[in-house]
């Protein structure tokens, strides 16, 4: 594993990314969807099916794809944020629930509760609100969380939204996460500028990515999993080869660590970092609104 550190105290390198136009460097990412070059309105229509199309198969393509380490990427991702009873926390394009239940069950661990000695009253303080733009994931999510006999729990809310207008309050969360799902928006910086507006003085930001590979050899690997294996899996598994070809595109198209590191600051936030898991095929980024 990796682990970097992003400061503003960067100087001519920060400096010089800065000095360039955000919004040119943004709009390749705004106006692609993988290696394809599209209008931005019609980017959000592509992924809405793309998600569409894999909803029912998404968690279980995910144990494929991963031999099951998206867990163990969530898990880490979890214990990054340090759920405690009380909060109020947003994970964004979270409609399966995945990283959500993760945090539901961390607030609620009986050892967490012994040693904090926390009451019920507490425990149903605790918000955790699910955000997806696509309503068949969340309908997924409300399935998993009934098969859990959690559907009448008032610590799990399912909001359908986009990470680009949240509908929540300026302020108002003591967390946000976003795993799997910042590089399907159509402009990053906007989603990153929401996280910043709804979270708390002192709330953090975190980001499970799939990311990019510079190991030499180990890329090459990579590379030829990614392409040649992943779209196949899809085909197999969920009957979906084209919305898997875009999976594989899209990471490519995503910025790299260290620049995502840089836009993360650039919107206002702090102590920004980043942790490379497995060479860099995901990356967990981090930092807190000051």
């Amino acid at each position: 594993m990796a682990f970097r550190s992003i400061s503003r105290r960067f100087g001519s390198r920060l400096l010089t990314y800065r000095s360039s136009s955000l919004a040119s460097l943004l709009h390749s990412h705004a106006t692609s969807f993988g290696f394809q070059e599209v209008k931005e309105e019609e980017k959000s229509k592509l992924v809405g099916n793309v998600f569409t199309n894999v909803a029912s198969s998404y968690d279980i393509m995910n144990d494929v794809m991963s031999g099951g380490l998206h867990r163990l990427w969530k898990e880490r991702l979890v214990g990054k944020l340090s759920p405690f009873t009380g909060m109020k926390h947003l994970d964004v394009a979270g409609g399966t629930g995945d990283v959500a239940f993760r945090i539901f069950d961390a607030v609620n661990s009986v050892k967490r509760r012994a040693l904090r000695k926390v009451d019920e009253e507490s425990l149903e303080e605790t918000q955790i609100y699910v955000c997806d733009i696509n309503p068949n994931m969340l309908n997924v999510g409300k399935q998993r969380a009934a098969e859990r006999g959690l559907s009448d729990n008032k610590s799990l809310v399912w909001v359908e939204g986009d990470a680009e207008a949240l509908s929540f309050d300026d302020n108002s969360m003591d967390g946000y996460t976003i795993a799997f799902g910042i590089r399907n928006v159509t402009h990053i910086e906007k989603a990153l500028a929401e996280a910043y507006r709804v979270l708390k003085r002192g709330g953090r930001f975190l980001c499970l990515e799939l990311s990019h590979v510079d190991i030499p050899i180990f890329k090459d690997v990579y590379d030829l999993y990614s392409f040649k294996v992943i779209p196949n899996l899809g085909e197999l598994i969920a009957g979906d080869r084209d919305s898997y070809q875009y999976l594989v595109e899209s990471v490519r198209r995503f910025p790299p660590q260290e620049k995502f590191a840089t836009m993360i600051a650039d919107v206002g936030f702090e102590k920004v970092e980043y942790e490379n898991l497995v060479g860099g095929v995901v990356a967990i980024h981090s930092a807190i609104k000051l």
